[in-house]
Parts: C-alpha cells; sequence; structure tokens
C-alpha cells in the first residue's frame, strides 16, 4: 500500500471529478495475450475465488456470444473510443479483456469517482463491526467539540444516510472552482462541513465529492484508522487486492471523493463482492444487507440513473455501477452474473453504457 499525501500530486488540482455523459474518443486498442481456457479445459464446476487472480474463459463456454463481443471491440476501433481497458467477466470468469496504447493488465489506474463506491463498502464494514451505530445518528455528532460554521436546524439534522445519498442539503457546486478552494484549505472536512445548507437534507440529489470526504473521515473517526489501512485490512487484503495507492487530503485523510489507484483486475474484485452479496471465498466481508440497500435507489437524479449509498443504480437490466470521471466503471448486472470493468480518457459514460447495452448484455443472453 501507498498512500500518497496531497503535496506531491498538485497536478490533481486541475481534474475534475464530476459525473458527465459527454462523448469524446481516439487512440486504437490492443488485445490482451493471456490465453482462454477452451470448454474441454475448463474446471469442474466447484466455484473458485479469484483471490490470486482472475481465472480466463472462451465466451462461449460462460453462455456469451463470441462474435457479439468481438463486433464491440471493431466498434471501439471504428470510433476511436479513447479507452484504456475493458474487461467483461461473467460467472466469474475473463471472456474478454483488453488493453488499449500504451496500458496493460498490472498498471494501476486513477479510478477518480469510483473510489466512492469504494467508500460506501468500508461504511458498511464499519457499521457490521459496530463502530459505527446506524445511518440515521447526524453526521454533527461524529465530530464532538468540532464547531461548523452556518449551523442551522438543517444541518443539525443531516444524517450519515444524507451523505451516502448526496441529499446532504449543503450548498455544494461540483467542478472545479469548489475543488481548488478544499484543496488549499487547511482542513478539508471543515470546508465541506462550514457550508450553509441550501436545502433539507434527505430532498434533493446533489452530486457532492466533499461529502464523500467527510464519509472517509467518519470512517477514520469511528475505527481509529487511517481510512487506507482500514480499507487495507477489512476490504483489500480478503480480496487479494495487495498493490494500491490512495491519494490524501492536507492531513493525511484518504480522499474520499476520489484519489484511490489499483488495477482493473482489482477494480472487478468489488464488483465481484457485490455480485456475492458480500461474500468473498466463505467470508461475509460486508453485510448483504448492506449491498442490497447500498445498490438500490434512494433518490432520482437529474439522468436516466438513480442513485444509492455512492453506486450509481442503473435502471436496464436491474443492474449498478461505480462511475469515475473520464470513463472509469464498475459494471455490475447481478441477473447474468456479469461485471464489467473499463478504464478510459473519455468526457464521460455514454459512449461506455451504449457498448453494454447493443453488445455486452445481449451477447450474455444468448440460450
Amino acid at each position: 500500500m501507498n498512500i500518497k499525501p496531497i503535496s506531491r500530486h498538485v497536478k490533481l488540482i486541475m481534474l475534475l471529478w464530476t459525473f458527465s455523459v459527454v462523448v469524446v474518443g481516439c487512440m486504437g486498442h490492443r488485445p490482451m495475450a493471456t490465453p482462454s481456457i477452451a470448454p474441454s479445459q475448463m474446471p469442474a464446476l466447484t466455484e473458485y475465488w479469484p483471490t490470486g487472480g482472475w481465472r480466463t474463459s472462451t465466451p462461449e463456454a460462460q453462455g456469451m456470444d463470441s462474435q457479439k463481443l468481438a463486433l464491440m471491440l471493431d466498434t471501439v476501433k471504428e470510433r476511436n473510443l479513447n479507452l484504456h481497458s475493458l474487461l467483461i467477466i461473467r460467472n466469474g470468469y475473463i471472456v474478454s479483456e483488453t488493453y488499449f496504447q500504451s496500458y496493460g493488465q498490472d498498471q494501476k489506474h486513477e479510478l477518480y469517482s469510483c473510489t466512492k463506491s469504494f467508500i460506501s463498502t468500508l461504511v458498511g464494514i464499519a457499521i457490521d463491526k459496530g463502530y459505527i451505530a446506524g445511518l440515521n445518528r447526524p453526521v454533527k455528532d461524529f465530530f464532538p467539540g468540532r464547531p461548523f460554521e452556518n449551523q442551522d436546524a438543517r444541518k443539525e439534522a443531516m444524517t450519515l444516510e444524507d451523505l451516502l445519498t448526496m441529499t446532504s442539503g449543503l450548498d455544494w457546486e461540483e467542478g472545479d472552482p469548489i475543488y481548488r478552494k478544499m484543496y488549499l484549505s487547511s482542513d478539508w472536512v471543515k470546508f465541506v462541513m462550514d457550508r450553509p445548507m441550501s436545502k433539507q437534507p434527505g430532498s434533493w440529489f446533489n452530486y457532492c465529492s466533499g461529502c464523500s470526504h467527510v464519509l472517509s473521515a467518519i470512517v477514520q473517526q469511528k475505527t481509529g484508522m487511517n481510512t487506507g489501512d482500514f480499507a487495507q485490512k477489512e476490504l483489500f487484503a480478503p480480496l487479494g487486492i495487495s498493490s494500491f495507492n490512495w491519494d490524501t487530503d492536507s492531513k493525511g485523510l484518504s480522499i474520499g471523493g476520489w484519489g484511490l489507484q489499483i488495477t482493473p483486475r482489482d477494480m472487478a474484485k468489488l464488483g465481484y463482492l457485490y455480485l456475492h452479496n458480500g461474500i468473498w471465498d466463505g467470508q461475509q466481508i460486508v453485510s448483504a444487507e448492506w449491498i442490497r440497500t447500498a445498490t438500490q435507489k434512494h433518490i432520482g437524479t437529474d439522468n436516466k440513473l438513480g442513485y444509492g449509498y455512492q453506486w450509481w443504480i442503473y435502471p436496464s437490466f436491474g443492474a449498478y455501477t461505480a462511475l469515475g470521471r473520464y470513463g472509469q466503471t464498475i459494471f455490475v448486472v447481478p441477473d447474468l452474473k456479469l461485471v464489467i470493468v473499463t478504464t478510459a480518457a473519455l468526457d464521460g459514460h455514454e459512449e461506455i453504457f451504449q457498448l453494454i447495452e447493443k453488445y455486452i448484455v445481449p451477447a450474455a443472453q444468448k440460450t
């Protein structure tokens, strides 16, 4: 593990972590070199866990149409989509894995706002282990003795669940200007919690990366461990995620709204954990109740997606997804036992959604 201080990452000041659906493309692609397992070579049906590494398979061996997946890759090339990686996992086997440009299997990638879905998972684990009593506790109670500005009845009423669902009610305009101000502040949590209120908590969706950072502070406050260290012990180590970087704020706290860097294959492990209702190799990493609640719609947004607990809810196919700036994606379709991962340098996710809708899901529906 390597938790990097913010002073070494000034470059991040100019980056946006907002969710966007604007489309842009460039560059070509390079298919994976890892050989697939032919149907006759497939292991017995006994379930394995990819803790030490993912197994690969032909698409057909997992009930998928390889021709549709080939058409998908042709489309990526024809549209010059600026993807860095594209992984498709069905039934726990990688059936398609492509790296583009100079990117490779072992290269860690900036997740941007996909980090939020990891933060959500850590909140769930902290609740399961009794560090946090529940979701209805007022946020102010997690920071006893710390004065925050612009106090009123609405801020007093703001709960942990309001932070998780992006319904804090805080006056927060996601984007470059507020990121810069937060970076320059000596106390990021205070910067967020000092914001005035604009709405009643729980009543209005307003995407707020600062609120996700407050979640990280709550995990640290209640567990007594830096969020990155807590993640290493309770989440990453059991899943076999042995190498990661996580940027920190001015006080050394792991950034809640962005900043995590892991490989695409390790990104897929979070999706696979959720696909199995929080179980990993016989161990309940996070409760099934948390998985169910975190991935159901709690609030509508200004686009076709709903929002859960730091997860976007994709109503088509009964799916849910972690989304990060520039096209980072962990897309889970439980009914089809599918996990799809992308890393990219796109301006949004719409082209990725089109690949999923037109090629990947239809390929999985082959009978």
